[in-house]
């Protein structure tokens, strides 16, 4: 299938968390993430919920089967969530509050090798945030 030039389309993520409450407030506190929809499952966790931090947005629910994490291999698991933001200054605030809210740091905020001035944490549940100034898939000057 070829994507025609007129084609628009939206890439979100969707996240099952033990403790889907728990991982909500700590979203929004740790990152600054604003809940724009919670819907509760009648069991005391989420049966879907939406979240943004400007143009970026993503749904989470409550895991009630025990979806496996992937295990970590040096220093990171090998995937995870990149949030886009627009200067250095928002990465290290970002680091900070995750930092002082629980989050565990994978990588302090700083320059790649490529160009792209960044930061990585683990949530509370081990899921992977990075949060740098390069925005994928737009033109780059290397």
């Amino acid at each position: 299938m070829s994507q025609s030039s007129g084609a628009t389309a939206t890439f979100h993520a969707y996240f099952g968390y033990r403790d889907a409450v728990g991982a909500l407030r700590w979203l929004e506190k740790a990152f600054g993430f604003e809940t724009t929809m919670e819907v509760p499952d009648g069991n005391g966790g989420i049966a879907h919920a939406e979240v943004r931090y400007g143009g970026v947005a993503f749904t989470l629910f409550t895991d009630e089967v025990g979806y496996e994490r992937p295990a970590r291999k040096g220093d990171t698991v090998g995937h995870g969530v990149y949030v886009a933001v627009d200067e250095r200054g928002e990465v290290e605030a970002i680091y900070r509050s995750a930092v002082a809210a629980g989050a565990e740091s994978v990588w302090e905020p700083e320059e790649s090798e490529w160009g792209n001035y960044r930061c990585r944490v683990a949530d509370v549940e081990g899921y992977e945030w990075t949060f740098g100034t390069h925005r994928p898939g737009a033109p780059a000057d290397w």
